[in-house]
């Protein structure tokens, strides 16, 4: 059967296909001019601005961080400027290990140089540069320099460096700055001013360094720098000029406190001196201290093991975060209390046999068989113990509380460093909130006792001791004490003082700061630490403390030989001179020293001699008049009060259990 084509269907259906194709094409067409119209027309600024952002970069410029000085401009912290061989992980063309093996040919790598790589690499982005070696010498950028071509990814920048001339110092005071951490850079963005901080890549970590960051750091520069296809600067276009950090003035004496630091030679402790009138530090020791620039570019393994592992624990800010019973020291205020709260007068006086009996517990005084007749004068001048704890007993723990609460026992004084401990005032309050169970929460009557003499919950930091010691020898006025006296423009030479007027007054008598004041100046003259000032050319007032570390058993007496180092009695001084017009108040602790007496009070001397004086170590007066605490006359100038037996201490009292953690062992010689 023949098939016949149909021959205008196929010439039908072939149109139109092509006409469908023709459609496409003219679609297609269309939408390629609809797209060059919409890229040309309306995005030709967007995509113009983009390009010129690719020939353009910003570059921050990071500001001179500002400078710290003492009270007489010595300088404390400074910036230089050095070579940094830096590699950014995202640009390398070549092993990250294999580049580093390459650069040990042209520049000096250490493994403490490579240990340090890793660490700051594994914290930083990948596309930031992170160093392999600071501060190179001319001979090493030389070097790496004609060779750089073989390097993409790896180069050369220069860099500020913070330095601390005076190496172990007042670090305690000034800290140090290190690289930003992962922690530390989101916690940064969260600041209003996070983008002043493009480009930085240190900050303040520890002590002055840290609480002044902001004010140090000062404000970023920025510069548009037009960039080759390979991304090396070509010209700067424009540049918005870098604020440097303020400087800070410190109130600090650092001759002073070099004096003080050589007098603790490698003995633990601290030691606070303020000016009472404006509340200025004048020294502000921690011992045994550190090397800041050990951290400024990131610390080796065996240092930080040394310091972190040594037993005298180096790192501890002690007149901060250091907590210790002030012992003796605290009786002055018990007496100054005793006067205020009218449960003393000067004139009043006890029989002190050498113990105070309470309830089925004796607790004992220094001296064996007591020290007869006791007043207020003798009972500061030769720290009788017995007179105080009948002296707190007869007050009760709450009004304890509130009177020393002003002076700032268990507060947290303001100091411009952070990490500041508020130590512990006890109160009746106190123990009901601190404890779960209902025994724990009661106060024993017995626990005051021991209150009086500086001991049972007593717990104060160093600088809290020195805070005190100044309000009373300022007459009650209190004044924040303070680092930094001043914050300077570096610009404009403009400084704000940081403390420009008193905290508040404390109401007391004059008569009764007085009362007290003569007694403290006994103290030097014939008591517990007239040997130690001694021929001293000036009138000072000090307080000898011994704070017990561990309890000994009952009716056993008090051995140091028998006692391990780190267990035996913290020795404590507090003191203010001039006498009648004080320019220095200061408190300091030796731990495990022993006896106030011998190893407080001499460091204490060197302290107002170099600053009254300015006498240093060596500089010999005569030879200290020998057993100057055994003396019993007044001394001229010291007003004796008349002693008058009116309260008898050895009554028996059965009205409350004394609690075991708070009965103290028999009481030493201060």
């Amino acid at each position: 059967m023949t098939e016949f084509k149909n021959t205008e269907k196929e010439l039908h259906d072939f149109r139109m296909r092509l006409s469908a194709a023709g459609v496409f094409v003219f679609i297609c067409f269309g939408l390629l001019l609809a797209r060059f119209l919409w890229l040309q027309a309306y995005k030709h600024g967007d995509y113009a601005a983009q390009a010129e952002d690719n020939r353009i970069a910003v570059v921050p410029v990071v500001p001179n961080r500002g400078l710290i000085l003492d009270r007489n401009g010595v300088v404390l912290a400074r910036n230089f400027s050095a070579y940094t061989l830096e590699i950014t992980p995202s640009k390398l063309k070549m092993d990250l290990e294999t580049a580093i093996e390459e650069l040990a040919k042209l520049v000096d790598i250490q493994p403490r140089d490579r240990k340090r790589f890793r660490r700051l690499l594994d914290e930083a982005k990948n596309f930031e540069s992170v160093p392999i070696r600071t501060r190179l010498t001319d001979e090493e950028v030389a070097r790496f320099t004609a060779q750089r071509y073989r390097f993409p990814g790896i180069e050369i920048q220069a860099r500020l460096f913070r330095q601390y001339p005076l190496g172990s110092v007042a670090s305690h005071v000034i800290g140090f700055i290190g690289r930003i951490n992962q922690a530390e850079a989101s916690a940064i963005e969260e600041w209003d001013d996070a983008t002043n901080y493009a480009g930085t890549s240190h900050i303040g970590k520890e002590g002055l360094e840290k609480s002044y960051e902001k004010q140090l750091h000062g404000t970023t520069g920025y510069e548009e720098v037009e960039v080759s296809a390979g991304g090396r600067a070509v010209r700067t276009l424009a540049r918005t000029h870098a604020t440097p950090g303020k400087n800070l003035i410190l109130s600090i004496d650092i001759e002073l406190q070099k004096v003080v630091e050589q007098a603790f030679g490698d003995r633990r402790g601290a030691l606070i001196a303020i000016e009472p009138s404006t509340g200025d530090i004048l020294a502000y020791v921690s011992m045994p201290s550190f090397d800041p620039n050990l951290f400024v570019e990131g610390i080796d393994q065996q240092s930080w093991d040394e310091l972190n592992t040594s037993p005298d624990k180096p790192m501890v800010n002690r007149p901060l975060s250091g907590s210790y019973p002030p012992g003796s020291t605290y009786k002055p205020f018990m007496a100054l209390a005793a006067l205020e709260l009218g449960k003393r007068t000067p004139e009043q006086s006890i029989r002190d046999p050498g113990y105070f009996n309470f309830g089925n517990h004796r607790f004992r005084d220094d001296k064996e068989g007591g020290h007869g007749m006791v007043d207020m004068y003798k009972s500061i001048v030769h720290s009788c113990d017995t007179y105080y704890y009948l002296l707190a007993n007869d007050m009760g723990v709450d009004a304890i509380h509130d009177f020393m609460k002003p002076f700032g026992f268990g507060q947290k004084t303001g100091i411009d460093l952070e990490h500041e401990r508020s130590g512990l005032l006890p109160s009746t309050d106190w123990k009901r909130n601190a404890y779960r169970r209902p025994e724990q929460k009661k106060w024993y009557a017995g626990e005051t006792i021991s209150l009086g003499i500086g001991q049972g919950y007593n717990s104060f930091t160093p600088l809290q001791l020195a805070h005190a010691t100044s309000i009373l020898a300022n007459n009650g006025v209190v004044m924040k004490p303070h680092l930094v006296k001043m914050v300077e423009d570096p610009v404009t030479k403009n400084r704000v003082v940081t403390v420009p007027k008193e905290s508040y007054r404390i109401p007391l008598k004059q008569e009764n700061i007085d009362i007290v004041k003569n007694a403290l100046v006994g103290v030097t003259k014939e008591g517990t630490s007239t040997r130690a000032f001694a021929n001293a050319g000036y009138e000072s007032a000090g307080k000898t403390g011994t704070a017990q570390v561990i309890a000994i058993k009952k009716n056993e007496k008090y051995d140091a030989k028998r006692i391990a180092e780190q267990h035996r009695d913290h020795a404590l001084y507090m003191a203010f001179a001039p006498a009648d017009q004080p320019r220095i108040a200061l408190a300091l602790i030796v731990e495990n020293g022993g006896f106030g007496a011998t190893a407080a009070a001499p460091i204490a001397r060197q302290a107002m001699d170099y600053y009254l004086l300015g006498k240093k170590p060596g500089q010999k007066d005569a030879a200290p008049a020998k057993g100057g605490a055994q003396q019993v006359a007044a001394p001229a100038g010291v007003v004796r009060p008349t002693v008058q037996p009116t309260v008898q201490p050895t009554v028996q009292s059965t009205v409350q259990p004394v609690s075991p953690a708070a009965a103290p062992r028999s009481a030493r010689r201060d």
